[in-house]
């Protein structure tokens, strides 16, 4: 059953806000497109909508948190990271407080709303900034456990959720854990390593390798920051050849926190899928994942490229 990481936010907030009453939840007017009005239907006193005034949201946010409450702030991926950027540094990061950003409609995947809306620079902002934790769920089991782990963490956290429904790839039992890559195929002649809707993309790419005899190991890396270094450094000694997978540019995300570790602990060739130098344009999801090669086979071919690199 596909769903989208946003529909499982806003589910796993209102459960949440029913045995935690510091959690609340503040949008940019937003609310029924993040799925934050499941909270403000169920607890209106703690939901506050900020208008569209995506600055004035952090900032709130913050005084939340420094009155010990535990903000959960929300809008479109572009707007609480770009418009607020500042504020997301200098009210949140530089003093440590415990604010949780959960932006929707990340990356090309919004469609028709065209690259006003569409940022593909977001974790790239997020990661660099001090004191973030940085988290791209690939399905609606992975986004509940990153939404409870965000409310026992005490700090900044920034989870990046999406629009279109993503098909399931964990149970109900699944359980989120900060730092730690999820191995979901073995393989030694390639690792593809995805975060979000990339993660199914890579196990569909995965089987299509097998079918020309290469065996892929997928690892999904839903935690950018802290990464899961030990994970990628096994994968390049056990399979020598590295892809990267995201719905993201390939400057400042997965792909380039992965090529860190590479270069200081374990060099290997690596390839990065993700969204070249380049803004998105209007479209539906599908034909710009086709256009912006983000798909199975681009991975295949990806993959193959990288392989004919090893030493």
């Amino acid at each position: 059953m596909a769903k989208a990481t946003r529909d499982a936010y806003g589910e796993t907030l209102k459960d949440l806000g029913a045995v935690n009453k510091d959690i609340v939840v503040l949008d940019a007017d937003l609310s029924k497109s993040t799925k934050t009005n499941v909270f403000a239907k169920a607890y209106p006193d703690r939901f506050f909508n900020c208008g569209i005034a995506e600055q004035n949201m952090i900032g709130t946010a913050a005084g939340l948190a420094a009155a010990g409450k535990i903000p959960f702030a929300s809008t479109f991926a572009m707007f609480a990271t770009g418009r607020a950027y500042e504020q997301v540094r200098n009210s949140v990061c530089y003093p440590k407080l415990n604010v949780k950003i959960a932006a929707t409609h990340a990356g090309l995947t919004v469609g028709e709303d065209g690259a006003s809306h569409q940022t593909v620079e977001d974790i790239s902002l997020m990661r660099t900034l001090p004191n973030m934790t940085v988290i791209v769920p690939a399905d609606a089991a992975e986004t509940s456990g990153a939404i409870e782990f965000a409310v026992k963490h005490q700090g900044p956290v920034y989870i990046r959720l999406g629009r279109m429904a993503v098909p399931d790839l964990f149970g109900a039992d699944y359980q989120f854990e900060l730092g730690r890559a999820s191995q979901l195929r073995e393989g030694a002649d390639v690792t593809l390593i995805a975060c979000g809707l990339m993660t199914a993309a890579a196990l569909e790419a995965a089987e299509l390798l097998k079918a020309d005899g290469v065996e892929a190991r997928v690892l999904n890396m839903a935690t950018i920051k802290p990464i899961d270094a030990q994970a990628i450094m096994k994968a390049a000694k056990d399979t020598g050849a590295i892809v990267t997978c995201e719905e993201h540019s390939i400057y400042g995300g997965l792909g380039s926190a992965v090529a860190e570790v590479l270069m200081e602990h374990a060099p290997a060739p690596a390839e990065r899928v993700g969204i070249l130098d380049t803004f998105g344009e209007s479209g539906t999801p599908a034909a710009l994942l086709k256009k912006y090669k983000l798909t199975a086979a681009d991975i295949v071919a990806a993959a193959k490229r990288v392989i004919a690199r090893k030493a």
